[in-house]
């Protein structure tokens, strides 16, 4: 979840833009979800909706993170339970996990599972006013909405790159162990930053070597798949397979 926060944050910034004073939507309520709630509030945002298999919660007012760790991480029950706890008067939950792309938001944070926004979705997305998507689950955009979010020259972070952050963590868990160390929360966290840093850097440089653009926006998905096969590429020439 941080490391979504962290390769969105880099996106909009390379786009004069950021998390500060946004509306965010995000779906889910595992690990991802909880931790973009989080760090996207910390980073100025408010966040208005999270969700689970059975519907979503909508708070105008912003989660109430607390709350829905509460639920989830401690009691492990249903998202609905947030309504008749909260503080929050103004908060509703709906049956049903597609609504959830149908809030008004700025920038939307999938979080949840494989194919949630479908071409509907995505056109109400643009339709609201979202102007950046960013991808905390493994693939959860179709490829029709893929072309909404190009037709609609609205910022988009695909998984392979956005969603990197778990993979790079227990990469730093590994070499924690493997060398004896233990780093602080601080540490961790910082190294995360600049790998999700460098991960939006080698998306951009390899989408501009090879002319890859939309709209006149940087292609991200064409360059996290040409940063990645040549990371690999690499590798194996390293190795003397090629």
């Amino acid at each position: 979840g941080f490391g979504l926060c962290y390769f969105t944050e880099e996106m909009l910034k390379a786009n004069g833009k950021s998390f500060k004073g946004q509306t965010v939507a995000i779906s889910g309520s595992g690990n991802v979800a909880i931790y973009a709630t989080k760090k996207a509030t910390e980073l100025g945002a408010k966040v208005v909706t999270v969700s689970d298999s059975n519907g979503y919660v909508y708070d105008p007012d912003g989660i109430e993170l607390e709350v829905v760790q509460q639920i989830k991480e401690v009691e492990r029950k249903r998202i609905k339970e947030y309504v008749s706890r909260t503080s929050h008067k103004n908060a509703e939950y709906h049956e049903g996990c597609k609504g959830v792309w149908t809030v008004k938001c700025d920038i939307a944070l999938p979080c949840a599972t494989q194919n949630e926004i479908d071409e509907e979705s995505a056109k109400a997305l643009a339709a609201n006013g979202c102007y950046a998507v960013s991808e905390g689950a493994n693939m959860p955009s179709t490829p029709e909405a893929i072309d909404v979010y190009f037709a609609n020259n609205m910022l988009y972070g695909p998984a392979k790159a956005a969603n990197a952050g778990g993979v790079a963590t227990s990469g730093l868990e590994m070499t924690q162990n493997s060398q004896r160390l233990a780093w602080t929360f601080e540490e961790v966290d910082e190294k995360l930053h600049n790998i999700m840093i460098t991960i939006y850097k080698n998306s951009v440089a390899a989408a501009k070597e090879y002319n890859c653009e939309i709209g006149g926006k940087t292609n991200l998905v064409a360059g996290a798949n040409i940063a990645g096969f040549m990371k690999v590429a690499d590798a194996m020439m390293a190795q003397g397979v090629c």
